[in-house]
């Protein structure tokens, strides 16, 4: 009898003919029978699509391919995917993960292991200190690091690395989270936050989020984020910030709704 994977992971792909080892992906799931793989192929005009069907053949049992006709952005792309395999396929966890693997399969499957207790979302963090390998070009650490502690504080909560793309949810919080659309193509990671402590509110939100170091980061390939959205981007946070703000002021006066 094949065993239920307790596990999902969400790959979101758009062009990613040369950025899929498909050695690192079947190594892990050899070793792991209990993992889920659903790859998001965004509306690739590559061979990506090719290359994924290349790796379900020798994966059935582990393996989806969920194909959507026109590039809809990562944020759609990871959320389409979690709702689909919400429905369609049975797990305990459920989360995302970038294609090019700067985050490893096996560090990310460890964040299973914070999610106990009250923790009902982990995230990869890219820190840099002593012990760990994060590997990333310092013009975008630089970049990474305003753009960071800017976020943190307009969330208002102690969070080093918001845009790490390795995050892992229990199922049920995954429902309520990737329910709605999001505003941004690619901060879609801080209206997370906001949903956290839209639902819980800050201080129970924070006890149910955990923040795990990685031990290993490496930065492959080009971003996808074009240069010139560094100027958008401040743009994208004013809004994603006035939304959530004026759902927090109804919330507390329903009058004004």
């Amino acid at each position: 009898m094949l065993p239920i994977p307790n596990t999902t992971i969400i790959i979101p792909c758009y062009n990613e003919e040369k950025g899929i080892s498909n050695s690192e992906y079947s190594n892990f799931l050899e070793n792991n029978p209990e993992a889920f793989i659903c790859f998001v192929n965004d509306g690739s005009t590559d061979n990506t699509l090719e290359i994924l069907n290349v790796l379900k053949s020798k994966h059935e049992t582990q393996i989806h391919i969920l194909s959507l006709e026109k590039n809809s952005g990562k944020a759609e792309a990871v959320r389409v995917g979690i709702n689909y395999c919400n429905i369609n396929f049975k797990h305990q966890y459920i989360g995302y993960l970038d294609a090019d693997l700067a985050t490893t399969l096996e560090e990310f499957i460890e964040l299973r292991n914070h999610l106990q207790g009250e923790i009902i979302f982990s995230f990869g963090s890219r820190i840099r200190k002593i012990g760990s390998t994060i590997e990333r070009e310092n013009s975008r650490f630089l970049i990474g690091r305003v753009v960071a502690t800017f976020i943190s504080n307009i969330l208002d909560i102690k969070v080093y690395d918001t845009q790490c793309g390795s995050k892992l949810f229990t199922k049920e919080i995954s429902e309520e989270l990737f329910q709605k659309e999001f505003i941004s193509k690619w901060l879609f990671d801080v209206e997370i936050f906001y949903r956290m402590i839209h639902i819980f509110g800050k201080e129970k939100a924070i006890k149910k989020m955990h923040e795990v170091p990685l031990k290993l980061w490496i930065e492959k390939g080009d971003s996808k984020v074009k240069a010139t959205y560094f100027f958008k981007l401040w743009l994208d946070l004013f809004e994603i910030s006035r939304k959530y703000k004026k759902i927090a002021k109804n919330k507390s006066n329903p009058n004004l709704q």
